[in-house]
C-alpha cells in the first residue's frame, strides 16, 4: 500500500507540472480530473494505513515524490528549451508573436500568410535562378554576341539613363531579366545544358508547385479546424490557466500580459456578439445599401481602368516618345492609386453592415477581390490587344528583312574576284518587336509601382500621420488622438488583397520575366520589416479585436482561386500565341510546347515517343480530369 501511495503522490506532482505548462485548456481539464481521482485513491489507500506506520513511513513519503520528480522536471525543461530553440529558428516568428501579443491574432494572421508567401516564392526564385538565370549567364553566349543579346543602335546613347532603367528599358531589357534575352540553342555549354526545354519546364514547375502547395496547406488546415473550440467557462480558464509561471524573462513576461489582456478582449467581443439583439428590418436595409455601393464602387473602377486603358493603346499608336511620364504610366498608376483608395472607401461602406468583425472582415476580402480582379482582367485584355499589335508589327519586320537582307548580299564585283564576307555588328541587324519581353516589362512595371505605393502609404499614411497626432495634439484646437485623423489602424483586408494580387502578378508574369520572381522575393523581404515596424510603432489595436479563424483557408481559398485565373493567360500564350521570331528561347518554333515534342523525337526512343502522345490524347486526359474532380 505505501508503495502505490508513493507512486500516486508521484503522479499528482507530475501532473502539476503538466498543469504549468503551456499546454491547451482541453488537455489542461484532463489533468485536473486525473489528479481528483488520484486524491479520491490517496485516501482509499490512507484507509488501510494506520496512523503508527503512516509517521514511521512519512519522511520516505516525502522523498520519494521529490526523488522521481526531479527527473522528470529536469527533462522537461529540457524539453521546453528545445521547443523555444526550434521557435527562434522559425523567421521572424518572436516579431509575429510580439504583434499578436498586443494587436491580437486577426493582425497577426496577415504576418503569418506573408512569411508563407516568402517561403513559396523563394522556392520559385531558386528553381528560376539555378535552372535558367545561371545556365544561361555561365554557358550562353555573352552579351553583344548576338542580336537579342545587344542593344540596338539607335538605343546606346540613352540605353544607361537612369529614366532608362527605372522603365526596364535600355540594357535593363537585354538582359537575363527578360524573355528576350535567351537563345533558341537547343544545348549550350559543354555541359549540353537544354536551355528551351528548361526554361519550359521550369515556367510549368513553379506553377504545378503553386498549386501542390496550396492544395496542401487547406487539407492540413482543414484537419487541424476538425475538433473545434471548448469555450465553456471560457473566462475562468482565462483567469486562472493563462499564466506561465515559468517565465523568467521581463520582457517575455511583459508580452504575455499584453497577449492574457488581448485575449480577453477577443472572447469580450465573442460573447457580446452572441448576445447582441438588433432591428432585423434595418440591418437588412444597410446591407443592401452598403452592397449597392460596393457594386456602384467596382463598376466605377472597371470603367476608369476601361477607359484608361483605351488611352494607352491610342498613345501606343502616335508613338509614346510623343508623350510624357505620366501617360507611359498611366494604367499602372491608375490601378495602385485604385487599389490604395477603394478599400478605404470599402472599409467605410461596411460599417453600415453592422456584422460580426470576423464576418466583415471576409466581406470586405471579397469586394477588395473583387476589384483587384476587375483590374488585373482589364490589364491582362489590354495587353492581349498589345500582343495582337506587335503581331502585326512582327510581319511586316519580317518583310522588311528579308529586302534588308537581300540588299546585302546583292551586289556587282570583278569577274576574278573574290567578296569578302559579310559582317554584320549585331547592334544594325533590325529585330521583331519580341512581344514576351514587353509583356514581362509591364508586369515588371506594375509590381514596382505597386510596391513603390505601398511603402509610400506606409510612411505617409502610418508614420508621418502618426507623428503628426503625437506632437500636434497638444496645441490643436480638438483630441487628435481620438477625433480625425487619430492614428491609424493596421488595414488587414487592403494588406491581404495586395499581397494576394501581387503574387498573381508574379504567377503570370514570371515565364515571360525570369528575374520577376527575385524582385518580388526582395520585395516581401523588406515588407516584413518595414509592415513589422509601422505596426508596432504607428499603429493602434482595431477598437474591436476579434479572434481569428485558427487557420488561414480563407485567405488561401481566394489565393488558389487567384492561381486558377493567374494560369489561364500563360496558358493560352503558350498553346494557341506563336513566339517571336528571333528573341527567347522558343524562336523558330510554331508554338512554345513544341519543345517538348521536339525532345521526345531527338532525345527519346520511338516507341516512348509514341506513349507520350497516347497519354497526352484529349480523350483520356478529360475523363482523368473528372475522375480527380
Amino acid at each position: 500500500c505505501l508503495e502505490s501511495l508513493i507512486r500516486i503522490v508521484a503522479l499528482i506532482q507530475l501532473r502539476k507540472i503538466t498543469i504549468c505548462s503551456d499546454i491547451p485548456q482541453t488537455e489542461k481539464k484532463g489533468k485536473i480530473q486525473q489528479i481528483k481521482y488520484l486524491i479520491q485513491m490517496i485516501h482509499s489507500v490512507l484507509c488501510w494505513i494506520s496512523e503508527k506506520r503512516l509517521r514511521m513511513y512519512m519522511r520516505t513519503l516525502r522523498m520519494w515524490p521529490l526523488f522521481l520528480c526531479d527527473p522528470l522536471q529536469k527533462w522537461m525543461k529540457f524539453q521546453r528549451d528545445f521547443e523555444n530553440f526550434k521557435t527562434a529558428c522559425i523567421p521572424w516568428e518572436m516579431k509575429i508573436k510580439e504583434i499578436e501579443s498586443h494587436f491580437g491574432s486577426s493582425v497577426a494572421s496577415y504576418f503569418i500568410f506573408l512569411r508563407w508567401m516568402y517561403g513559396i516564392n523563394m522556392i520559385i526564385f531558386g528553381l528560376t535562378f539555378g535552372l535558367v538565370m545561371v545556365p544561361e549567364v555561365l554557358m550562353g553566349k555573352p552579351y553583344g554576341t548576338l542580336p537579342r543579346k545587344t542593344v540596338p543602335r539607335a538605343e546606346e546613347r540613352t540605353a544607361m539613363n537612369f529614366a532608362t532603367l527605372w522603365d526596364f528599358s535600355g540594357l535593363a531589357q537585354y538582359s537575363v531579366l527578360f524573355y528576350g534575352y535567351y537563345n533558341n540553342q537547343r544545348t549550350i555549354g559543354w555541359l549540353k545544358f537544354r536551355m528551351p526545354l528548361s526554361y519550359f519546364l521550369v515556367g510549368v514547375g513553379t506553377i504545378a508547385y503553386s498549386y501542390m502547395v496550396v492544395i496542401r496547406t487547406m487539407a492540413r488546415n482543414a484537419n487541424e479546424e476538425g475538433g473545434g473550440d471548448d469555450t465553456s467557462f471560457n473566462f475562468s480558464w482565462k483567469m486562472f490557466t493563462s499564466w506561465d509561471y515559468l517565465i523568467g524573462n521581463p520582457e517575455t513576461a511583459d508580452n504575455k500580459f499584453a497577449s492574457i489582456t488581448t485575449s480577453f478582449k477577443e472572447a469580450i467581443v465573442e460573447e457580446q456578439e452572441n448576445r447582441k439583439e438588433e432591428n432585423i428590418h434595418l440591418t437588412r436595409f444597410l446591407r443592401v445599401l452598403a452592397n449597392f455601393l460596393a457594386l456602384c464602387t467596382l463598376a466605377g473602377s472597371g470603367y476608369l481602368i476601361y477607359f484608361v486603358v483605351r488611352r494607352s493603346q491610342k498613345f501606343a499608336l502616335e508613338g509614346l516618345d510623343n508623350y510624357g511620364w505620366w501617360e507611359r504610366n498611366e494604367v499602372n498608376m491608375v490601378m495602385s492609386l485604385l487599389g490604395m483608395f477603394c478599400p478605404t472607401l470599402f472599409d467605410v461602406i461596411s460599417s453600415l453592415e453592422n456584422y460580426h468583425p470576423r464576418i466583415a472582415l471576409r466581406w470586405q476580402l471579397g469586394r477588395i477581390f473583387a476589384l483587384f480582379l476587375g483590374n488585373l482582367y482589364t490589364f491582362i485584355i489590354a495587353l492581349m490587344d498589345e500582343i495582337n499589335l506587335k503581331l502585326e508589327e512582327e510581319k511586316i519586320v519580317k518583310y522588311n528583312m528579308t529586302i534588308w537582307e537581300a540588299s546585302l548580299y546583292n551586289g556587282t564585283i570583278p569577274e576574278n574576284a573574290t567578296a569578302p564576307p559579310i559582317q554584320v555588328d549585331p547592334a544594325d541587324v533590325p529585330r521583331g518587336p519580341c512581344w514576351e519581353t514587353m509583356v514581362g516589362q509591364e508586369f515588371v512595371r506594375l509590381t514596382i509601382s505597386d510596391t513603390m505605393t505601398t511603402y509610400i502609404t506606409i510612411i505617409v499614411g502610418d508614420f508621418l500621420r502618426a507623428v503628426f497626432v503625437r506632437f500636434f495634439n497638444y496645441c490643436w484646437c480638438w483630441d487628435l488622438e481620438y477625433g480625425f485623423p487619430s492614428y491609424s489602424e493596421f488595414d488587414i483586408s487592403g494588406n491581404v488583397l495586395g499581397l494576394i494580387f501581387n503574387q498573381g502578378m508574379i504567377w503570370m508574369g514570371s515565364f515571360y520575366a525570369p528575374g520577376l520572381p527575385a524582385i518580388n522575393v526582395f520585395r516581401l523581404h523588406t515588407s516584413m520589416y518595414l509592415q513589422c515596424w509601422a505596426v508596432m510603432c504607428c499603429n493602434v489595436p482595431h477598437e474591436r479585436v476579434f479572434k481569428a479563424s485558427r487557420s488561414n483557408n480563407f485567405y488561401m481559398a481566394m489565393l488558389l482561386f487567384i492561381l486558377f485565373l493567374s494560369t489561364l493567360p500563360a496558358v493560352y500564350t503558350i498553346v494557341s500565341i506563336p513566339p517571336s521570331f528571333d528573341c527567347g528561347p522558343f524562336s523558330g518554333k510554331i508554338r512554345m510546347f513544341e519543345v517538348i515534342s521536339e525532345t521526345l523525337e531527338n532525345d527519346f526512343p520511338s516507341w516512348f515517343g509514341k506513349v507520350f502522345s497516347y497519354a497526352s490524347n484529349p480523350g483520356l486526359i478529360l475523363p482523368f480530369i473528372l475522375l480527380m474532380v
